[in-house]
């Protein structure tokens, strides 16, 4: 028999995996004193997250869990393996009273895994295997199996000891980002809404840091400590892979319909973008500024924009604030944009005057917020930023439109 053929056979007939065996000693148990991950949040202390354990098994004997990826406000994520296919995957456990959330984002990625599939966009969206419910007294949790990524941009960012990305990287991710969204936005017909640092990924192409990852556990098992007798996971990173996977987008938790338009409040505060700030009709154009602002943040080391109120009496984010450091930097909204706001009238006069009880900074521009760049490669840079910066959503580029961006196409610029 050919040695290929008989491999195949062989192949075919391994059966399921056996379980691992975890270490049940040998891991530091964080004091009681340290708030530790998703205890921080109020859903912890209600007792509504899941006491997963690393080594427990679900779903009909099918995942294992191997560790703890993250935490977030709603769930947490571990690393686990289909004992029946033997595939890596990764589950994102929801807290008992988020399982609707859990149900509309599995939607959301049916739509999108549905859609035009031979869109160049299409690989750059993250997808989902599927759900199962992990029964609990007191409530079940919904989880979502996912396929396994990498670091995401915030990850690479504490990685790398400048603080900020190459402009390579930064040219070659957003390429990989900007057919995303052309899938999202044309395909789908979809607005992400919450496009940020920590859900961009980097998809695994060395599986190596997944064995690796597993290894790691078995002979360094992850700090830990119990909260009435709930366990808490001290989250585990991969290594570094020899090879480094194609950019995703993912986290469609806040997605919404694109033809739809409406003006509730989205975004994270410091990338929102006019239109929300001042409540008019939005769509598609909200994540075009949001990747112009967030840019700063990987690329320049810091915000773009804070929106920190200078009054004594507040002191923190708000919507006032915001918009003067946008007149700042942009000049005046068109009056055009500011009719169609419902909340114009708090920062505008009719005829287009500030009069909200906010200074706006003086002495600002794009020009002295880019602190990398010189010369030609400055000046295409900015040209590239303002494309996704301006007032009116209309006058925005969509994703198709940047990525013909001489900037973003050009690797090296000489002045």
């Amino acid at each position: 028999m050919a040695p290929l053929l008989k491999w195949a056979r062989g192949l075919f007939r391994r059966g399921p995996l056996i379980p691992l065996q975890f270490p049940t000693t040998g891991f530091n148990v964080v004091p009681a004193s340290e708030v530790l991950e998703e205890e921080h949040y109020d859903e912890f202390k209600t007792g509504n997250y899941c006491p997963v354990n690393i080594g427990d098994v679900y779903a009909s004997n099918t995942y294992q869990i191997l560790g703890k990826l993250g935490f977030g406000s709603t769930s947490t994520v571990w690393l686990a393996r289909n004992l029946r296919d033997r595939e890596y995957l990764a589950l994102k456990v929801f807290a008992r009273n988020h399982g609707d959330a859990c149900k509309n984002e599995l939607r959301t990625y049916e739509t999108i895994e549905n859609a035009n599939r031979y869109h160049p966009g299409h690989q750059h969206i993250r997808t989902a295997v599927g759900m199962f419910a992990i029964e609990r007294q007191g409530g079940n949790h919904q989880c979502l199996v996912q396929p396994p990524m990498w670091d995401s941009w915030k990850d690479l960012l504490y990685r790398n000891s400048s603080g900020r990305f190459s402009t390579a990287l930064l040219k070659g991710g957003l390429r990989h980002l900007f057919l995303a969204l052309g899938y999202l936005h044309t395909e789908c017909k979809l607005v992400h809404t919450d496009i940020k640092a920590d859900n961009i990924l980097h998809a695994i192409a060395d599986k190596g840091i997944l064995k690796s990852f597993v290894k790691d556990e078995m002979t360094m098992p992850s700090p830990r400590k119990y909260v009435n007798g709930a366990p808490v996971y001290m989250s585990r990173r991969f290594g570094l892979p020899e090879e480094f996977g194609r950019i995703v987008l993912g986290d469609f938790g806040e997605v919404v319909k694109g033809d739809i338009k409406r003006n509730h409040d989205a975004q994270p505060d410091v990338y929102r973008s006019p239109e929300v700030m001042l409540k008019a009709a939005w769509s598609y154009p909200i994540d075009i500024w949001n990747v112009g602002a967030m840019i700063w943040d990987v690329f320049e080391g810091g915000h773009l924009f804070h929106g920190l109120d200078p009054s004594p009496e507040k002191g923190y984010y708000t919507t006032r604030a915001h918009l003067a450091e946008v007149i700042g930097l942009l000049g005046p909204p068109p009056l055009d944009l500011l009719q169609r706001g419902i909340r114009s009238k708090e920062f505008f006069s009719e005829d287009g005057q500030w009069i909200a009880d906010c200074p706006i900074p003086q002495g600002n521009s794009l020009e002295k917020a880019e602190l990398v760049l010189a010369g030609k490669n400055k000046e295409m840079f900015l040209n590239f930023v303002r494309g996704m910066l301006t007032w009116r959503p209309e006058d925005r580029k969509t994703a198709k439109e940047l990525l013909k961006d001489p900037w973003l196409r050009t690797w090296e610029i000489s002045d």
